[in-house]
């Protein structure tokens, strides 16, 4: 389907007091691929998401969603495809209840009740929140607001997801369930991160940018196995492929420990 490829082409911004943020970046993205975009902090990632969505527009280049340019005059059509997930989740969350929330999306496309209640319920399933339903967001754990924040997105019923940094201050169970969460979301998925661990389980393509510019684009096995590229960006490896094997005292080379930076692998 036309309408979930993203193109992005020569794309170029800088904020207003002249500090530049995108640098002529190109990439397509096509239906169904699952995308990181990595690179250190002030590369460009947020802002770079925050063009896909209509956030900010275009002051050279062009984004398109499909067949469609973002434009102010299309944001509504670009925003029914294409759902923006914040890093922090209190910059989404604004009504009094949960369940307000997650149906505001519906309820300001004109949706008949029922089909906008249906909606609502199915997104708090989903992401295991029916019971926060009538709770004050401010009263959520940080995990809790992260899976309403997704919940609002996911009412829309978006053919892209755009995620910055979903993993952020999450504790183990709460970045498990989310993990599991976007493992089965089946459409596009584009997600800014530094958790490179999560890129290896959930992403098979890696865009790299530094200062404003695609440095990288690639089969995520390929990028993050490259120990220099990922260096010279600021980056690590995911913890997982940080290995050293070790000789122990009575002489095996069966013991391995992970996560150690800079640490080769240790022979005789």
């Amino acid at each position: 389907m036309s309408h979930h490829i993203v193109e992005v082409k020569e794309l170029k911004f800088s904020y207003p007091d002249g500090t530049p943020a995108l640098n002529g970046v190109n990439f397509r993205i096509t239906h169904g691929e699952s995308v990181a975009l990595v690179g250190a902090n002030g590369a460009g990632k947020s802002t770079l998401l925050l063009h896909l969505n209509g956030y900010l527009t275009p002051q050279a280049g062009s984004v398109r969603i499909g067949d469609i340019p973002i434009t102010k005059s299309t944001l509504k059509q670009v925003r029914q495809t294409v759902g923006m997930v914040f890093q922090d989740p209190d910059d989404q969350l604004f009504m009094p209840r949960v369940y307000d929330d997650v149906a505001f999306g519906p309820t300001n496309l004109g949706l008949p009740p029922d089909e906008v209640k249906q909606r609502t319920m199915n997104a708090l399933a989903l992401v295991g929140a029916v019971h926060l339903k009538d709770r004050p967001p401010y009263k959520l754990s940080g995990g809790e607001k992260r899976a309403v924040s997704i919940a609002t997105v996911l009412s829309m019923s978006p053919a892209i997801l755009v995620m910055d940094e979903p993993t952020s201050n999450l504790d183990p169970k709460a970045r498990r369930q989310l993990m599991s969460l976007l493992a089965e979301f089946d459409h596009t998925k584009i997600i800014a991160t530094h958790d490179m661990d999560m890129v290896l389980d959930l992403c098979s393509r890696v865009i790299i940018l530094r200062g404003g510019e695609v440095v990288a684009d690639g089969a995520a096995k390929d990028i993050l196995n490259n120990r220099e590229l990922l260096d010279s960006s600021g980056l690590e490896k995911p913890f997982r492929l940080q290995e050293a094997v070790w000789k122990n005292p009575s002489g095996f080379r069966d013991a391995r420990y992970a996560g150690i930076k800079g640490i080769e692998e240790l022979r005789n």
